[in-house]
């Protein structure tokens, strides 16, 4: 079968701007393999409007506007690339800034995907911009109000993501169609599950560029003020603190647990896509926990050989049920009610901010 260039490029930069992601996607069936990667760099290129420090909250807001307008065809491809890569600063990597110079490659691929396809991708992509830009212009080394608004941007960064795979799994596969509702009320929870991970395991290095994501009220509550938080000085209060939200992100994970188990068992790419991700996220967890006085996210980063450890696991138990519940056994420990989420208010909350933003 012949390749366009479009593809070949979609896979070459997709090494370069997530070597996370260019192991697990490739997982998928190849029917999917081409649209959530698709889907990625599309959320990787509004990322990069955002993290550019370059930029001011006005063209930060003008650009993931017109992004927004190219995903929908409204605007094209090229000027919107023409005009935002002579502006990108060295604290953009060379392959994203590649990608935002062949922003009109990766478009002619989102344009060429079924109606629901593409209504997935922009729905997602419109509302991680306009979440993020949010959210961006108010960030703080000081931290977030409360757990609420750590759960509001985790949504807007990655619960988002995780329905618009939802989305597409259930346009691919009818048998995964029958549990749509479920499966899309979980999926903010398995995208919660893997930001709160990259949460906990970027702190210090989140706070050198002037930001801090961790909510104000959760730290208060065992006595921390996340006004004094220094990687040089540590607390046991704010260890505490560290300690609830990693039990709050086991609690999303083993909600990852459960939105895979209800892939129907043949679709092992898809389990795999979601399980490799999941047990990342716990052996990260666990490093974090045993490590609550780490002062770089180096010091927590699992592995090649955990990760290779993860994958030859996972794969050995994909298409067992039972034998996931026990590998994945660390995520579904009883938590204290404090502790608990309560999937019925986050997804209120999540589907309130969609109402406003479409």
């Amino acid at each position: 079968m012949t390749i366009s260039a479009e593809e070949s490029y979609q896979t070459h930069i997709l090494q370069g701007v997530s070597r996370t992601f260019a192991l697990t996607i490739p997982q998928l069936p190849p029917e999917l393999c081409k649209v959530v990667s698709n889907g990625y760099l599309l959320c990787r290129i509004a990322d990069t409007i955002e993290d550019e420090p370059v930029l001011n909250a006005q063209q930060k807001q003008d650009f993931s506007q017109k992004f927004v307008q190219v995903v929908a065809g409204e605007t094209d491809a090229q000027q919107f690339s023409q005009a935002l890569h002579p502006l990108l600063s060295d604290s953009t990597i060379d392959a994203e800034k590649d990608l935002i110079q062949n922003t009109d490659k990766v478009i002619t691929l989102t344009h060429r995907f079924n109606p629901r396809q593409q209504a997935a991708l922009l729905r997602c992509v419109r509302i991680m911009a306009k979440g993020m830009a949010e959210f961006q212009q108010n960030s703080s080394p000081a931290g977030l109000a409360d757990l609420n608004s750590m759960n509001l941007y985790c949504y807007y960064v990655a619960g988002v993501v995780g329905e618009m795979l939802t989305h597409i799994f259930c346009d691919y596969s009818p048998e995964i169609a029958k549990h749509e509702p479920e499966l899309k009320k979980l999926a903010i929870s398995v995208g919660q599950a893997l930001q709160m991970t990259n949460i906990l395991k970027d702190i210090w290095d989140d706070l050198q560029r002037g930001a801090c994501w961790l909510p104000q009220d959760v730290f208060q509550q065992y006595g921390f003020d996340l006004h004094d938080l220094s990687a040089q000085q540590h607390s046991s209060e704010f260890a505490a603190g560290l300690g609830h939200l990693i039990a709050v992100a086991r609690t999303h994970i083993h909600n990852g647990l459960r939105y895979t188990l209800l892939i129907p068992k043949h679709e092992t790419g898809i389990r795999r896509f979601c399980l490799w991700a999941l047990g990342m996220a716990i052996l990260t967890l666990r490093n974090i926990n045993h490590q609550r006085q780490f002062s770089s996210g180096q010091q927590v980063k699992i592995s090649r050989r955990s990760v290779k450890a993860t994958i030859i696991t996972t794969n050995l138990a994909t298409r067992s049920d039972n034998s996931l519940k026990l590998l994945y056994a660390w995520s579904t420990r009883p938590l204290p009610s404090e502790q608990a989420v309560d999937l019925d208010k986050l997804w209120a909350i999540c589907n309130q901010q969609i109402a406003e933003i479409l």
